[in-house]
């Protein structure tokens, strides 16, 4: 998918992620619903965290291009989106059931976590394992700062201790999910990606 906010295309809809990883995973779930997400001229962007929601929502929101909007990110960024929303005229005072009206949803910690809770530790670590790096796994799980930690939050750590290893995982994740137990979060920014625009939340 053609992600880049200069645009080979103008869009119909836009979905704004906070990193490459959100990105690649969503791409991998909307190719395996059968969706083409060029023809139907859907754009994800990636905006290099949520910090940044405030230009990009300038340039396709309802004071730029006026397109069709839908957003991930995750729930300690839940007040940077809150306030860009309605810096962009798309309400006042927005609680997170009126956000996700709007087509932006949270996750719980981050997408990675989400992933993991929904495929299963034991099958996580398989997929860990098919890529040649459950000793790598097993050695962080030794480190003092890891040891003592839960299992979900040392896949999350071991994913992000490595260049390219957070987007290669995010696309392994989103490949191997049960299409029937995709989280929610990410099953309904998807569904979100229409050519309808937003309306704003008073």
């Amino acid at each position: 998918m053609a992600a880049d906010p200069a645009g080979r295309f103008d869009p119909l809809a836009v979905i704004l992620v906070e990193g490459m990883s959100d990105r690649f995973a969503l791409e991998v779930l909307a190719r395996r619903r059968g969706r083409n997400l060029d023809a139907e001229r859907v754009l994800i962007v990636a905006m290099k965290g949520a910090t940044n929601i405030g230009h990009f929502l300038g340039q396709y929101g309802p004071r730029g291009l006026g397109v069709k909007l839908a957003g991930l990110y995750d729930v300690a960024e839940e007040g940077c989106f809150r306030r860009g929303l309605e810096r962009a005229g798309l309400g006042t005072g927005l609680t997170r059931a009126e956000m996700e009206q709007l087509g932006f949803f949270g996750c719980t910690a981050d997408l990675e976590d989400e992933l993991i809770r929904a495929i299963g530790i034991d099958q996580v670590e398989q997929i860990i394992e098919a890529q040649g790096e459950l000793k790598s796994f097993r050695m962080l799980q030794k480190q003092p700062a890891h040891r003592d930690g839960n299992i979900p939050d040392q896949l999350r750590c071991f994913m992000k201790s490595r260049s390219g290893r957070k987007h290669r995982y995010a696309r392994l994740l989103a490949a191997a999910v049960d299409l029937a137990r995709v989280p929610r979060s990410l099953d309904r920014v998807l569904s979100q990606s229409t050519a309808r625009p937003p309306r704003s939340i008073q």
